[in-house]
């Protein structure tokens, strides 16, 4: 071989393989069998899998365990991880090691710690339920989601996934919710099979895979921008000559920078056993995504946040800058965070997959429009999940779906469905079609019942559903929560009315037909097969009363829609006090966000562009200047773009002070206004701000850019 592949075939060969570092940094089912006695292990197995409430009994014998696993694994400090309701994640970390009373080092942990600890929980946002003295917060083990070892360079901190209540009881994060909700929609899917026979049926899980969009520029290049060290997207910038118009970055080869982070991403993840199945470019220059494989709702949400965690972390180690802002280019793709989503039994059937079989198409049936149901009475609540800072900027155009929330079954299901209202025959589901490539070295290609539809927020995509409005840095529990209490609420009315109809001696196939027929007449209004950005539908949505919040924080407020409120204190997911606190929070956090944006353009106005402006001044005026009384054909135009430089900067330098004036007025408001400000007042303010200093920048000299335009940003050199 040459020589320079010989090099190239002993680095691959110095990192090991994926199946041989797989999950070697959590403590799964196979580290637990391998360290824990038999009786603790099948405890420890049946509380994980819900079926039992742990023993504390067994917890010093499951904590020695651990704690010898991890030590074992360089670990030095253990800790809680939790989700605070930042939509971040939390630790504390607890050594080890500790002296005795005679000073020799002692290795402690032991039940308890496992179970419970004591963090600080003052400076967590907490939505009005307690003050800021009231300190005491308890976090405790949820073992249904695996513990696992963080590395760091002199070490290693075993992360044991918990829930966070304040002293009082109250969650202050956003797992106990998402627990919540899962037993919700778990437990009345099992209760639906049951009713329809299935006996032998154990239980059924949640499970959700959540797509994961991501910018990656030059660090050092945007570190020069101080919007994207501090908001994670430009305020200001004109378009690059070269954006995404030509569609040439989607699917197209990795660059070998990024490709080479994906890799380390990808290793490091492996080891805690997350799964990513897919890596790709996405549509716009510098946009990427991973895609995990699908795993029980619980311990996906966990793996979402690892994810972004360790895409965090590791790259600075490649001088990359790593963006998970919505819409962090103006004119350009924004990111998602697509969360695809469906229920399963414990002998791994889908309960969203067709079947050419008349009785499992009832049930599937039965759950879609369950869930089509619950979307049309609470669609509220997943407009609500997904209005974020972000997401005002992203949803509603180039791939991301509007904010309204409506529903897409795909041609043969609107068929059948619609077949069913009407009281007509309704068919077995055909088997999925074959698409004939006429391609004799090419195999046939099993087609989806259903074709994508990019702009709809939630779509059947043949075996389960997507909801595309998530924003890219959300956690994705919050979504999920919603999602699942919505399908929960959905279910819980089908039954209902199921029930009613056997009780009255009718066989269950038949009573579901007729509440099939029930539900989807009622729920008609939230269903669309068209394109969801044109503007018919936009009236269409209007006229069938569909079209909730318009705004960001109007979409905030439908958390507290008081029909809302009832289904989810029903269902057990939120009690009234939890949601108007969860609700409170999330209008602060976007008050606070647009906040920091409006300090940013401020500084990158006074601190960039009107000196950029004086120094183009300068060198446009004595240029000028030294040409005055020549024979030179059109100097008035000369004349009349340095006037036009002039006014920019008289303009910029009028509309920042209003800015911060406008800042002054709104901070005497409450939350509420403060919020309705913000949209009506601010927002288009700092859109005529960013479009004068978009229309200068393309005028200025290389040298007197003010900060890195973006086309040097999207040179990502491989």
């Amino acid at each position: 071989l040459p020589r320079r592949e010989s090099f190239m075939l002993r680095e691959v060969r110095q990192f090991p393989k994926m199946r041989e570092i797989y999950g070697s940094l959590v403590f799964d089912k196979r580290a637990m069998k391998e360290s824990l006695p038999k009786e603790a292990f099948n405890h420890i197995q049946a509380a994980m899998e819900g079926l039992q409430r742990l023993d504390s009994n067994i917890a010093d014998t499951v904590a020695m365990a651990m704690k010898e696993w991890a030590i074992s694994n360089g670990a030095s400090h253990w800790a809680h991880w939790f989700h605070p309701l930042t939509e971040l994640t939390a630790e504390k970390h607890t050594a080890f090691v500790t002296a005795d009373d005679n000073g020799f080092p002692l290795e402690s942990f032991c039940g308890s710690d496992l179970m419970q600890s004591e963090p600080d929980a003052s400076s967590f946002p907490s939505g009005g339920t307690r003050s800021t003295f009231e300190a005491r917060g308890y976090s405790a083990w949820d073992p249904t989601s695996p513990a696992f070892i963080i590395k760091s360079p002199k070490g290693g901190t075993l992360c044991i996934p918990s829930v966070f209540i304040a002293y009082d009881g109250t969650p202050l994060d956003l797992k106990t919710y998402l627990l919540r909700s899962t037993e919700a929609v778990e437990t009345r899917a099992l209760k639906m099979l049951k009713l329809f026979g299935n006996r032998g049926v154990r239980y059924v899980r949640a499970t959700v895979g959540g797509e994961q969009e991501f910018f990656l520029l030059d660090r050092e290049r945007a570190r020069k921008r101080i919007d994207l060290r501090f908001c994670g997207r430009t305020l200001i910038g004109s378009p690059p000559p070269k954006d995404q118009k030509q569609e040439d970055h989607y699917f197209g080869t990795i660059p070998t920078r990024v490709l080479a982070y994906m890799e380390d991403v990808q290793r490091d993840l492996a080891r805690l056993g997350v799964d990513l199945a897919t890596r790709h470019n996405e549509a716009s220059r510098c946009q990427f995504e991973f895609a995990p494989i699908f795993s029980e709702a619980n311990k996906a949400c966990d793996q979402n946040q690892l994810t972004m965690e360790i895409m965090r972390k590791l790259a600075p180690q490649h001088n990359l800058r790593l963006l998970f802002h919505e819409k962090p280019f103006m004119g350009l793709n924004g990111s998602g965070k697509h969360v695809n989503f469906s229920l399963q039994d414990n002998e791994g059937r889908n309960l969203l997959k067709p079947s050419s079989n008349h009785r499992k198409n009832i049930i599937f049936l039965s759950f879609l429009t369950s869930f089509v149901y619950g979307v049309s009475e609470y669609s509220g609540l997943l407009q609500a999940s997904v209005s974020t800072s972000g997401n005002m900027h992203r949803l509603g155009g180039f791939e991301a779906p509007p904010a309204i929330i409506s529903v897409y079954l795909g041609e043969t299901v609107d068929k059948i469905i619609n077949a069913i209202e009407s009281e007509g025959q309704s068919e077995d589901l055909p088997a999925k079609n074959k698409i004939d490539l006429g391609l004799p070295k090419l195999p046939e290609i099993l087609a989806f019942d259903s074709d994508r539809n990019r702009t709809s927020p939630l779509a059947f995509t043949g075996d389960k559903f997507e909801f595309r409005a998530p924003g890219a840095s959300q956690a994705m529990s919050v979504p999920v929560t919603a999602l699942l209490s919505v399908w929960a609420a959905g279910l819980e009315e089908f039954m209902t009315l199921l029930e009613k109809r056997i009780n009255n001696g009718e066989e269950p196939i038949t009573a579901a037909v007729s509440v099939i027929r029930e539900l989807s007449i009622k729920s008609r209004k939230i269903r669309y097969e068209g394109d969801s950005y044109k503007n018919d539908w936009k009236e269409e949505a209007q006229k069938r009363g569909i079209v909730k919040g318009k705004t960001i924080p109007e979409g905030i407020d439908l958390f507290v829609e008081p029909k809302t409120l009832d289904m989810l204190e029903n269902i057990s997911v939120f009690k009234r006090r939890e949601m108007e606190a969860f609700h409170t929070i999330r209008k602060e956090a976007f008050v606070k966000s647009n906040e920091v944006e409006m300090f940013i353009l401020r500084d990158m106005i006074w601190e960039g562009v009107l000196p950029s402006i004086s120094k183009q001044l300068l060198l446009e005026k004595s240029s000028y200047d030294m040409l005055v009384g020549q024979k030179i054909e059109n100097m008035e135009k000369w004349s009349a773009h340095i006037t036009k430089l002039a006014e920019a900067k008289v303009f910029l330098i009028e509309k920042t002070q209003e800015l911060v004036d406008l800042k002054e007025k709104l901070s005497e408001k409450d939350v509420h206004e403060h919020a309705l400000g913000i949209v009506s007042e601010v927002v288009p303010l700092m859109e005529e701000i960013r479009k004068m200093a978009d229309s200068i920048e393309i005028y200025l000299s290389a040298d007197n850019q003010f900060y890195p335009n973006y086309r040097s940003l999207f040179s990502l050199s491989s």
